[in-house]
């Protein structure tokens, strides 16, 4: 046999008391205190590095990520944003997004 799911919300039928209000909210605050939200992890563009000049070289010239992938001839603007917070990505990929902002890569000795 099947088990059963649960798919709803528990809740209450007819209106709460204030004294209910009441109770439930401290619940609920001290539920809060014993197991705090965590903020989602954000990620950020990079500040350093090729990733940081093309996305300066994207907002100077007030492109989207779309707008960039489309001059770059790749189907995903999520490619370029990838790109701009330091993500692994394809060399080619690479170099098609910096020559639709119009930089060049070059390779040189550190």
């Amino acid at each position: 046999m099947a088990k059963k799911r649960i798919t709803g919300r528990v809740t209450s039928s007819g209106r709460r008391s204030p004294a209910d209000v009441k109770r439930l909210s401290q619940i609920r605050e001290k539920v809060r205190e014993e197991f705090p939200p965590r903020d989602p992890p954000r990620l950020r563009p990079a500040t350093e590095g090729i990733a940081a000049r093309i996305r300066a070289a994207r907002l100077d010239q007030g492109l989207t990520w779309y707008a960039v992938a489309k001059r770059a001839g790749i189907r995903n603007p999520s490619t370029v944003r990838d790109l701009e917070y330091g993500r692994d990505t394809k060399l080619s990929s690479l170099q098609a997004v910096a020559e639709a902002l119009g930089l060049r890569l070059e390779l040189v000795e550190a």
